[in-house]
């Protein structure tokens, strides 16, 4: 099957016929959610930014509440939580001020995993966390550990679950009972393979790199002894997308490199795609805004693989006891 008839089928919303809910704190414009959905869960989401909450509304079953998360805050019930605490204070492309940071959000999802007791959680992050911050990460494990979970930690590239893009997550999951990663895949997608019918075409909206701007990344490449021009290659997956890479006009731009050899920057349903969002997935806000909903996503592909591998560890502890997991016919409203 190709890459363009997977995400844009498997990729749908659908639900099992026994409901569970799936929480999604720091929900962004819905990637993580929508690769649970396709899963068979049913998900409310919380993100403070009201264009990816719209973005979320407007393609997802769940829904978004455009809400400030605080420690303390009140939620409704959920069986799982998911989340993706802002990375800024972890990434190596800031300051790292880490838990100094006012953006950290890991005291709100350790806040809500006490509050809520979920069967099983999960949250990524920067690979970043592993290493600079690895204190705190520890001290992130032993907190969720004195709730009663097994924490599960790994590092995972979106290019090895079938998303064209080398893209390292952290991925940490609490359990109560056992959980395995998804496998890796050997087949890597490519960039033609998700955006070949159209990288090479020059639509109405297209950008171009100016003669100072190419004379500029020249300059660049050859400072920072890069061998390979960091335009996107059909043959290979694409270099992490990012934010600043995708809405700023910078020397590390995303761009692709056109057979009369200019060079034009990449289109939203480009980066939508090297993102594995299906094109019937529609982002709202201007054009910055939904960039960075693009660039701050987590792959729903990827996600997808992640959710399936957590459906197993739910449904395999339900097995075991009855009691411990049952169907929730959720009135969203009034548990809020």
């Amino acid at each position: 099957m190709s890459f363009l008839k997977i995400i844009n089928e498997n990729l749908r919303p659908k639900k099992d016929n026994n409901e569970v809910i799936v929480l999604d704190l720091f929900a962004g414009c819905g990637g993580l959610s929508l690769g649970f959905e396709a899963a068979g869960f049913t998900t409310v989401g919380y993100e403070m930014n009201r264009a990816a909450s719209d973005t979320y509304n407007a393609n997802l079953s769940g829904i978004c509440y455009n809400e400030k998360l605080f420690v303390g805050f009140r939620y409704p019930k959920a069986d799982i939580v998911i989340g993706g605490p802002p990375c800024q204070p972890f990434s190596i492309r800031g300051v790292q001020k880490g838990m100094e940071d006012a953006r950290d959000g890991f005291p709100i999802f350790i806040d809500a995993i006490k509050t809520i007791r979920p069967n099983i959680f999960m949250f990524e992050n920067v690979r970043n966390l592993m290493y600079s911050h690895k204190w705190y990460l520890e001290l992130i494990i032993n907190e969720l550990t004195n709730l009663g979970y097994k924490i599960s930690v790994n590092c995972l590239n979106a290019v090895d679950y079938g998303v064209p893009q080398n893209r390292e997550r952290l991925i940490v999951v609490g359990h109560k009972n056992n959980f395995t990663f998804p496998n890796k895949e050997n087949k890597k997608v490519n960039v033609e393979d998700a955006i070949g019918d159209m990288m090479y075409t020059t639509p109405p909206d297209s950008k171009f790199l100016t003669k100072s701007q190419d004379e500029y990344i020249a300059r660049y490449e050859k400072a920072s002894c890069c061998k390979v021009p960091r335009d996107l290659h059909p043959d290979k997956p694409a270099r992490t997308l990012t934010c600043r890479n995708l809405a700023g006009a910078t020397s590390d731009m995303q761009r692709i490199k056109l057979k009369d050899g200019k060079r034009r920057r990449l289109l939203h349903r480009e980066a939508a795609r090297l993102q594995s969002f299906p094109d019937w997935f529609e982002f709202c806000g201007n054009e910055t805004e939904q960039f960075n909903q693009i660039g701050n996503a987590v792959p729903p592909l990827m996600a997808y693989k992640i959710a399936l591998a957590i459906k197993d560890s739910y449904y395999n502890l339900c097995k075991q006891n009855d009691n411990y997991c049952y169907s929730k016919q959720l009135n969203i409203l009034e548990a809020i």
